[in-house]
């Protein structure tokens, strides 16, 4: 089955070779397309898709090149990396956006079959891995990672999720490959699967998870901050398409900077911009995109994403999806120090803001930060019926999550929020007299 499976991707990468559509490439005249490829729902790279695309920073930047040459963007949405990396194998797509694990496949078919592509900028990352998430049916008793020996997980083989999947058995001493039944599915399949009781647990990237939760179809198993390694997505371009077209990318580039300063001033504005464009719940993109959410935007390419991206290799090379790459050489943001100046210095230190509990009242364009989830909880109780969403950091990671998901913890006088139920029962097993309440309960007292 694994190997079906593995044969399917490769097959899928491969098939597009020979398919139809333009690049710029086909741009020798006065009339240029540039093609970009994006992931609409994979809402971590919206600055380089999703929003960048509503607010039309790149066609503004394109204009404003002043080269006689009267350019037009084709905007080509897929559901996951691997068919943007066939395209832009296929030399169809220019510019595209992925995760960390489709990056460097991304990277070794560009290689393999001679169209090299080149990791150019960052989009959005957690430092912890937060980004990811293993989830269960919400009636489902399994309860820790290690009930999932010998049950049926679906994930994206190749994927950042995929990753997390397997270095959390891993951390538990499951093999990943003999300890689980794999169903490598696209996500949407993946999330049916889980409902329909065909899949015990799904482990899928944003914003997969939080929809799932937020949709009382899914609840958290495994907190993907718990592997503590950072996880991000970026943006990846064809080396032949930079070397002819540098200005064109630098354009996007600076568009995608513009981008990321719009979503880090205004966070509900794009939040809700974005659900205009995926049909996703705005709560479920602020979760991630949020003023504090499971996502920081930046794109910056910095040393500790990079550190990151060399350990991933080792989990693609275990699956047979990739053999040796060469990172370093992969890597190339020379076109972002270009595009954004002096402010690159400033960004490639730029750290994550602090987690906050969040509250997002009905009809406000602005957020209720706390100090403390019990101040949180304090104002929910005190306004339940205003509240159109509540977010509380996990205790130990710091992953935001919606408060009436989370697992509660009482401690003394503290009530603390966890993401899984594991760590939240690490924790109470570490401090006599914590204990599990309900939400009902810790609404309760804090009111």
């Amino acid at each position: 089955m694994k190997s079906t499976a593995l044969a399917a991707s490769a097959a899928l990468l491969l098939l597009p070779l020979t398919a139809c559509g333009g690049s710029a490439e086909a741009g020798d005249g006065s009339d240029v397309t540039i093609t970009v490829g994006y992931q609409s729902k994979t809402i971590n790279t919206v600055t380089a898709g999703t929003l960048l695309r509503s607010l039309g920073y790149f066609e503004k930047e394109l204009n404003s090149l002043g080269d006689g040459k009267h350019y037009k963007v084709d905007w080509q949405d897929y559901a996951t990396g691997a068919p943007i990396t066939a395209q832009m194998t296929a030399g169809k797509i220019d510019i595209g956006s992925m995760g960390d694990f489709p990056l460097l496949i991304n990277a070794a078919r560009g290689k393999q079959l001679g169209r090299p592509t080149h990791l150019v900028s960052v989009t959005g990352y957690n430092l912890r891995g937060g980004l990811n998430t293993i989830v269960t049916s919400p009636n489902s008793k399994l309860a820790a990672l290690t009930d999932l020996k010998g049950k049926k997980v679906s994930t994206s083989v190749g994927s950042a999720a995929d990753g997390t999947l397997v270095r959390a058995l891993q951390r538990v001493g499951i093999d990943p490959d003999k300890g689980v039944e794999k169903l490598n599915q696209q996500p949407a399949v993946g999330a049916s699967a889980l409902s329909a009781g065909s899949a015990d647990a799904l482990s899928q990237f944003v914003a997969w998870p939080g929809l799932l939760a937020f949709q009382g179809k899914a609840k958290a198993l495994y907190d993907g901050a718990q592997l503590n390694l950072p996880t991000f997505h970026g943006v990846t371009a064809r080396e032949d398409f930079a070397g002819q077209r540098p200005a064109v990318l630098e354009a996007f580039l600076k568009a995608q900077s513009e981008a990321t300063d719009y979503l880090n001033a205004h966070p509900v504005a794009a939040a809700e911009k974005v659900a205009k464009a995926t049909g996703l719940p705005a709560e479920v993109v602020y979760l991630y995109n949020g003023a504090h959410g499971i996502s920081t935007f930046d794109p910056a390419v910095k040393p500790q994403l990079v550190s990151a991206l060399k350990k991933d290799v080792s989990v693609l090379k275990s699956a047979k999806l990739t053999g040796d790459i060469d990172v370093d050489s992969f890597v190339d943001d020379q076109y972002v120090k270009k595009a954004l100046g002096t402010d690159y210095a400033k960004r490639l230190t730029a750290t994550p803001a602090p987690a906050a509990s969040e509250v997002w009242p009905k009809g406000a364009q602005k957020t209720l930060s706390f100090k403390s989830p019990s101040e949180l909880l304090s104002y929910v109780a005190k306004h339940k019926d205003g509240i159109r969403a509540a977010y509380v950091p996990d205790a130990t990671t710091g992953t935001l999550w919606f408060a009436d998901k989370a697992v509660w913890v009482t401690d003394g006088g503290r009530l603390l929020p966890f993401v899984a139920p594991a760590t939240a029962k690490s924790y109470v097993a570490g401090h006599g007299g914590a204990r599990v309440i309900t939400y009902s309960e810790a609404l309760g007292r804090a009111s």
